[in-house]
């Protein structure tokens, strides 16, 4: 049986550095072309993600140039790819006026996405996700209905306290982990209804990973995810096609939570 799927984490590039695959020479042809290339080969029809420039987070003013060409680059690669691909957005809580003007900018161009925030990557790796300069972004996101995809380190407890803090928010974390994270997740699933989980990097490769969450807290709750082009889209997706979970599970996962989260 034939399936729609759109990855909900991907990292598309318009500059060669800013490939972060680890094993790979570039192609001669585009970048975007070969984002879209990979994909498809593996059944995947739309993608979605944020895009990271690289090596440009060490000064406040590298930082606050990172936060907006990450967002050009996002618009440029929609105007190059159509429709496959849905751009998710850069914000930075050191920068709050900022943020929120790029959030504007960026909402009224069809954006509906945040993320996935890597805070390591974008230079806010010591200021993490609970910081009042966050808070005042975040209620500018739910105001505007827009789903934040958000770098797990682990289920740390600022994870949880920024989820928790900002029930109008919907959040979707991304890396399901190893065990004794992806059972904290599963907890923090069962009780925060604002609270998803996408299935990109470390985890899902584990059989039985995502029967048993599934099983714990329903299958609304996860959704397809590969981390491309940092993780093989094939291997994520050959994961979630042969767990035992019926097929309208499997349809919400690959699909139709994305579809309803991001009013798609």
């Amino acid at each position: 049986m034939s399936h729609e799927i759109i990855d909900f984490h991907t990292h598309p590039w318009i500059r060669p550095e800013d490939d972060i695959c680890n094993y790979r020479d570039l192609p001669a042809e585009g970048a975007t072309a070969t984002f879209r290339r990979d994909l498809e080969r593996c059944g995947i029809t739309r993608a979605a993600g944020s895009v990271i420039p690289m090596g440009m987070n060490q000064t406040p003013e590298e930082q606050l140039c990172q936060l907006r060409l990450s967002n050009d680059y996002a618009l440029t690669v929609r105007e190059e790819v159509g429709d496959f691909y849905i751009p998710g957005m850069m914000i930075h809580p050191a920068f709050v006026r900022e943020s929120c003007e790029e959030i504007e900018r960026m909402h009224k161009a069809g954006v509906r996405l945040v993320g996935e925030l890597v805070p390591y990557l974008c230079g806010w790796g010591q200021i993490g996700y609970v910081h009042e300069g966050m808070d005042e972004i975040l209620a500018l996101i739910g105001e505007y209905g827009m789903v934040v995809s958000f770098h797990s380190m682990g289920a740390r407890e600022d994870e949880y306290a920024m989820v928790k803090n900002h029930p109008g928010v919907v959040f979707v974390a991304a890396h399901p982990g190893e065990k004794p994270s992806y059972l904290r997740h599963l907890e923090w699933l069962r009780e925060l209804p604002n609270y998803h989980l996408d299935l990109s990097g470390t985890g899902l490769f584990r059989y039985g990973m995502l029967a048993h969450g599934v099983a714990t807290v329903g299958a609304e709750r996860f959704l397809f995810g590969s981390d491309y082009p940092v993780c093989s889209p094939g291997m994520n997706v050959g994961g979630v096609m042969y767990e035992e979970i019926t097929d309208r599970e499997r349809e919400l996962i690959l699909a139709g939570n994305a579809r309803r989260l991001l009013g798609l």
